[in-house]
């Protein structure tokens, strides 16, 4: 079994990335868990794709069903599609020890770092949102490393036999997904008991222990990082202020950063669980192109229904794709999405560069532009002038961002 999640590689914090117990791992071999070194922070998606393609043919090559869980929604879609670019002359399974370029470019200003993808790929540069700094970073770096133009890789892999317009073909073409989803509310609630039960299993403990080896020392020299490696796991940085200040305040003040930690785990585990969900909508059933594997839905709201909702159907297709032969359940019906991810307008009333249809209908929603249209109009009907919105055309809550 693989486990496709971006912070299940690194060693510790073991209650918090919510690993496999060892008993667990007694009853089948697990993949691709606690192998990096905590400090390292320029372990990527490329370092993890080289590591797991050899495992995974290893197993098909003694006639075994490699199984992927998670995860992280990229490490999953590496394994799937060939849509990564190799930078490196040699790709090493490794972290490398050396500077991260992409890393080194995302200190420099956004609009800098703009300026400098539109010079040597203004096609990409056209697609990606000026704030959007890894993005903007990681086109560069592909550039600078391979001399191609990031944009022009793209079209190469979606033009091989097999591709699309997301990227390369289907490494596997006999593929089949499996997704668990639940009601909501039972979702909700699920995952606030996950964290209590965290807590319960010694949470604090581990984050004590953690902070003091690898982030004490950090923060008293001011550097501090939560946005790379391990230090970017949902649990860790919403401790920041209980670690910092655990025995330099009063018992009381530490008992409520204690408790506005625990509740703000619970908030961000339930948003993280939502923009999962979006994504296998997005990036599965909504997938442009052919090469798609089917999805099939397995409803998991009631634990107690385990057995006739999960387990035997699930390994009813999965029988009968080794088998060669129709499954018994009906995949879901690809989705048709009809937006445009890519379109750019500018509201000027907010100085906002806003990409996206959905993001635009966001923004034209929201209390901040809606705030100004109000402040606008009055001023406008204080002068006795009527005009429009004040937006021209040239992505959630109000996903735009300042026009630098």
């Amino acid at each position: 079994m693989f486990r496709a999640e971006s912070l299940l590689v690194y060693k510790g914090l073991d209650i918090i990335t919510n690993k496999v117990s060892p008993q667990e791992q007694r009853l089948c071999r697990h993949h691709m868990i606690s192998f990096v070194d905590p400090l390292v922070s320029n372990y990527t998606v490329v370092d993890f794709r080289d590591k797991a393609v050899p495992l995974i043919e290893d197993i098909f090559a003694r006639d075994k069903i490699p199984i992927v869980v998670g995860g992280t929604n990229y490490y999953i879609e590496s394994l799937l599609w060939k849509v990564l670019i190799n930078t490196k002359e040699k790709p090493s399974s490794a972290p490398r020890p050396d500077s991260d370029r992409k890393v080194e470019l995302e200190q420099l200003d956004s609009a800098e770092l703009h300026r400098r993808l539109s010079q040597v790929d203004p096609e990409m540069a056209a697609k990606l949102h000026p704030h959007d700094k890894r993005k903007v970073a990681r086109s560069l770096q592909v550039f600078e490393e391979t001399g191609i133009p990031h944009s022009e890789i793209l079209h190469q892999q979606q033009e091989e036999e097999g591709g699309g317009p997301l990227g390369g073909p289907l490494k596997y073409p006999h593929s089949c997904i499996l997704w668990l989803h639940a009601d909501q509310a039972a979702l909700d609630a699920r995952l606030e008991k996950r964290v209590d039960d965290m807590v319960a299993a010694g949470l604090l403990e581990e984050l004590r222990d953690f902070h003091r080896r690898y982030n004490q020392q950090k923060v008293a020299e001011n550097r501090q990082d939560y946005q790379h490696g391990i230090f970017q796991s949902i649990g860790f940085k919403e401790f920041h202020e209980f670690l910092v200040s655990e025995g330099n305040c009063s018992p009381e003040t530490s008992a409520l950063l204690l408790e506005k930690g625990i509740q703000a785990l619970k908030q961000v585990t339930k948003r993280y669980a939502r923009r999962q969900n979006k994504w296998v909508r997005n990036r599965f059933l909504k997938r442009p192109g052919p090469n798609v594997p089917p999805v099939y839905g397995l409803e998991v709201s009631d634990v107690q229904r385990w057995e006739e909702d999960v387990l035997k159907p699930a390994l009813e297709i999965v029988e009968s794709f080794i088998q060669g032969r129709e499954p018994p359940a009906e995949p879901l019906r690809m989705e048709q999405d009809e937006e445009n991810k890519r379109s750019h307008r500018v509201c000027e009333l907010c100085a906002r560069l806003i990409i996206g249809d959905r993001e635009w209908a966001a923004h034209t929603r929201s209390k901040s532009h809606l705030h100004h249209l109000k402040k606008r109009r009055k001023l406008e009907a204080s002068k006795g002038t009527v005009g429009d919105s004040g937006d021209t055309e040239t992505s959630d809550e109000d996903g735009s961002l300042p026009v630098p």
